[in-house]
């Protein structure tokens, strides 16, 4: 079963308009079947492929009258050397539209050759996990928890039989001897997968590095270092805070969450709705969720980097959605019927921020519908956020 992403007008739109497209994210998002699935006359290679990778990065000229455009060339950053020759190979007919479309799941390494040699003649799109939307468009029973617990990538979806538990063990054992074995030389893998479960338990919290390497026993360079390996194999995202001249006390440090709810519960030893309601941890996960189909809200949008935080010494908002000069003030609260003891944070973050700049007060919760709570603030199941 295919299940359509919200991302798939703009590829066509990109690829009948540039010359090059470059599709990142995380493994196993969907990023190949899509543009396979959207331009099926397209050549295909993998650059997983350990012979194909050793010719592209050696033998990059006759690698690509091997696989001449109109071509999808996937995990390209296994061939660094490669980037130089497609820039000749695309100059050669700067005008034609969609010569290569590339994926790649490790964003650092893939961006460092695209800004080198493609610049000014690569769009460039990520592909995240399924949002909620996107799967109850496919699937209508699909049930929110059940889908914070199974998590968003696509084939989990598509083939609703496959076992949870054995996909995300799977996914995370290749994770930790492919990509990040490929982005930083880790000398101990097992310490790596600490440092991620550390993460888990912190996601929807303030990042605080020092504390997260002492907890896991590594040093504060280590932490920072595989942080930004989290970030540049699409496992994590930092969320950074709002401020304005106004607000002088407010937090600088951004803060940390998993891109998906499906590792997050499967690293929290969360294994299905009942585990996830009971457990102690469930607000953060819900604050997790909401945080995802707020980004994926934002990208259908168009709106890049629109999101943030709002934090001083004792109140916090958790999401603050920039638009056109205006905020939005949205509270994740893991409760069915929000009242007005929920919306204290709302109401003092708009009074400080000024009430004629805030254009919408919203708690997002697990409510079944849409329905006002007092004071211009109303309680927003996730279902309507986008």
């Amino acid at each position: 079963m295919w299940i359509p992403r919200s991302i798939e007008p703009e590829l066509r739109k990109l690829a009948a308009t540039r010359p090059v497209v470059v599709l990142t994210g995380a493994r196993q998002t969907g990023k190949t079947s899509t543009l396979r699935r959207l331009f099926p006359d397209y050549g295909f290679v993998s650059l997983d492929l350990p012979s194909e990778a050793e010719q592209a990065q050696k033998e990059p000229a006759l690698f690509l009258q091997r696989h001449p455009p109109p071509s999808i060339l996937e995990e390209v950053q296994y061939a660094p050397s490669l980037f130089r020759h497609l820039k000749v190979v695309v100059d050669a007919q700067r005008k034609r539209a969609g010569q290569f479309l590339i994926t790649g799941s490790q964003k650092f390494t893939l961006m460092k050759g695209v800004g080198e040699s493609l610049a000014g003649r690569a769009a460039i799109l990520d592909l995240e996990p399924l949002a909620f939307a996107e799967a109850r468009a496919a699937r209508p029973e699909t049930r929110c928890l059940d889908f914070m617990v199974r998590g968003g990538m696509p084939e989990l979806h598509a083939t609703p039989d496959l076992d949870v538990v054995s996909f995300q063990n799977s996914y995370l054992a290749t994770y930790l001897q492919r990509d990040v074995r490929t982005l930083a030389n880790v000398g101990s893998l097992r310490d790596f997968e600490r440092f991620l479960r550390a993460c888990a338990l912190r996601s929807a919290n303030l990042l605080n590095k020092a504390d997260l390497a002492r907890d896991v026993g590594i040093a504060p360079s280590t932490a920072n270092q595989w942080l930004s390996i989290l970030e540049a194999s699409g496992q994590v995202a930092l969320l950074e805070p709002w401020f304005s001249n106004r607000t002088k006390s407010i937090a600088k440090s951004p803060k940390l969450y998993l891109n998906d709810t499906g590792l997050l519960c499967s690293l929290l030893n969360i294994r299905d709705a009942n585990s996830l309601i009971g457990a102690p941890c469930a607000g953060a996960v819900w604050e997790t969720f909401v945080l995802a189909q707020l980004r994926h809200r934002e990208r259908v949008a168009g709106r890049a980097r629109s999101l943030f935080f709002w934090r001083d010494r004792t109140r916090e908002v958790d999401f603050v959605a920039e638009s056109g000069g205006f905020l939005e003030l949205l509270e994740a609260k893991w409760t069915e019927l929000p009242d007005s003891t929920d919306l204290a944070n709302l109401r003092f973050v708009r009074e400080a921020i000024g009430r004629q700049k805030v254009k919408g007060a919203s708690v997002v919760c697990r409510a079944t519908h849409d329905f006002p709570i007092e004071d211009n603030c109303r309680a927003v199941p996730v279902e309507e956020l986008v």
